[in-house]
């Protein structure tokens, strides 16, 4: 589908179209820097976000997004720095960097594109699939529960957790606009259908299945937050959690006294050989 003079290699209604979308509004009304912002990526559809974006990006393996990202952000805290794939990508693959960057909360956006399935390698059960869910894989259906990323990183004292539907394009802007807003790390779990190979969480499905938290619903109440996820049938959205902590990077012993990114400051290596030189004289 070409859209903006590129050949997007997305399904038509395909989910990610409308997270593009809502990623370029959030950008435009923040009135970000295009020169500081960087997408970092893994393997997927959701993953090919970065190329159909104006920034600069880098692609890496799968489920290896997050710690590329860390190392960008850790090397020049001075940059917007968004980790962007799939669920499979993230929670699967890069679940293990996944729960470690919550421990860690690098001062990065999170957007996590969850349709509950695989769609790059042809529809297999990913980790937020269904109980039950029918696959060419999983062919008697699903018979693991599905990951909750939201009550995981809640109960590992996340910074930000939050969950938007792509469809409800003004609440989804708001709820990425905060993350972004935000000190340290931000989840934010995007759900969004996959037309071609998953016909059961269409958007009517979602819409029947979510909810919004409410006004009086306290961010910052990690018990209440995570009673939110664990005992309600549905899934909740908005900004569920957030807590105030130490970034990775105001932790770094490097960033204490000088707080220039690393590539403004004299190379070592450089300031060795013009002693060794002086000591040769």
């Amino acid at each position: 589908m070409i859209i903006d003079g590129m050949d997007l290699a997305w399904c038509p209604g395909c989910g990610n179209f409308a997270i593009r979308g809502i990623i370029k509004a959030v950008i435009e009304e923040l009135d970000l820097d295009k020169n500081k912002i960087v997408f970092v990526s893994g393997i997927g559809q959701a993953a090919k976000m970065p190329q159909y974006l104006d920034y600069s990006f880098f692609n890496g393996l799968h489920g290896r997004a997050i710690p590329a990202a860390l190392a960008i952000k850790a090397s020049n805290p001075g940059l917007i720095v968004f980790a962007e794939g799939g669920d499979g990508d993230m929670y699967g693959e890069g679940g293990n960097h996944f729960i470690h960057n919550i421990r860690r909360n690098p001062d990065i956006i999170h957007i996590v594109h969850n349709n509950m399935v695989y769609g790059l390698t042809k529809g297999q059960a990913s980790p937020t699939s269904q109980t039950g869910f029918v696959t060419p894989v999983q062919t008697n259906g699903v018979t693991t529960s599905p990951f909750d990323p939201i009550a995981v990183a809640i109960s590992l004292g996340a910074s930000f957790a939050a969950r938007a539907f792509a469809p409800d394009r003004k609440e989804a802007v708001k709820i990425i606009k905060e993350a972004v807003n935000h000190k340290g790390y931000s989840l934010v779990d995007m759900l969004h259908t996959c037309v071609s190979f998953n016909k059961i969480n269409t958007n009517s499905w979602f819409k029947e299945n979510t909810f919004y938290v409410g006004k009086e619903h306290d961010v910052y109440d990690q018990n209440a937050a995570f009673s939110v996820c664990t005992n309600n049938k549905k899934l909740p959205l908005g900004v569920i959690f957030k807590k105030e902590r130490k970034t990775y990077e105001q932790q770094l012993d490097i960033y204490k006294e000088d707080k220039r990114a690393l590539y403004e400051r004299e190379y070592i290596g450089d300031r060795l050989y013009n002693d060794i030189k002086q000591v040769m004289k």
